[in-house]
């Protein structure tokens, strides 16, 4: 086993240590309480030492390519425990969530949210094939496999999916965490909010509605259950709506927008 490995293990056990030495740490904006988990922390701090400033001595060798490539790559297995998980969380208010399935269905027209609104914007600011990789979606494993087979990641596509699965990795954990609880105090329903941590990342929808389960610990089950459900049902139906709805709603919107760059979106 190469040391650079060992470093690497030891640092994840080291940042989990320290975020769990911090705890769940509340923050008051006004009239709005935010609550920040272990996760945030952990994100933080794995981001500081991720710095190029700080990548020295045991630190380059534990942000090495190798071990970066490894994490990626064997990320999706590290998932499978917190994905069994979900499923311990929605079986006790099956009964309930099946009464309402309705909604969660509904909620994955959301998805199209990213072309409608982020397809314009990335046109305005200068993109053009990156775009499309970019907008897709949150840029999670699905857009990333969509957009790898279609262009390849060494496209200018690949490099907006990529872009946007980096920016989500890093970012996405920390924002939700913020924001969830920020609408929770602008008066949003609870379960409404925590149906809409399913955004189809498994960290996004972990800080999301953790962060509303320390705000209304009452319903904290219920919470967590519909957040479970809802990852679930967009991991399993947010394909669909992609390669069905998305795609050809983005295709059309590109070339409208761009004028005679069909040539483009392929």
């Amino acid at each position: 086993m190469k040391k650079g490995f060992i470093y690497l293990i030891a640092a994840v056990l080291i940042i989990i240590t320290i975020s769990e030495l911090i705890g769940i740490k509340t923050l008051q904006f006004g009239s709005v309480t935010v609550t920040v988990l272990p996760l945030v922390f952990a994100v933080a701090i794995g981001m500081i030492f991720g710095i190029p400033f700080f990548r020295k001595g045991i630190l380059k060798k534990i942000y090495s390519k190798e071990n970066v490539g490894f994490s990626g790559q064997y990320l999706i297995i590290i998932m499978l425990p917190l994905m069994a998980r979900y499923g311990a969380d929605v079986a006790p208010h099956i009964k309930e969530i099946l009464s309402i399935g309705w909604v969660f269905l509904l909620q994955e027209l959301g998805n199209l949210g990213t072309v409608l609104l982020g397809l314009p914007v990335a046109i305005m600011l200068g993109l053009r094939r990156e775009a499309i990789g970019a907008t897709l979606g949150l840029g999670r494993e699905g857009e990333l496999a969509y957009i790898s087979e279609k262009y390849t990641l060494n496209s200018a596509e690949g490099r907006g999916v990529l872009s946007i699965y980096l920016i989500g990795t890093l970012f996405g954990a920390i924002f939700f965490s913020i924001f969830a609880p920020f609408l929770l105090a602008l008066g949003f329903d609870v379960k409404a909010l925590a149906m809409s941590s399913g955004v189809g990342s498994a960290s996004m929808m972990t800080a999301a509605s953790s962060t509303l389960a320390a705000q209304v610990p009452e319903q904290s089950s219920t919470i967590l259950s519909y957040a479970a459900a809802s990852q679930l049902l967009t991991s399993f139906l947010g394909t669909y709506t992609m390669v069905f709805l998305a795609v050809p709603l983005q295709r059309f919107m590109y070339r409208t927008l761009t004028r005679g760059g069909k040539q483009h979106a392929k």
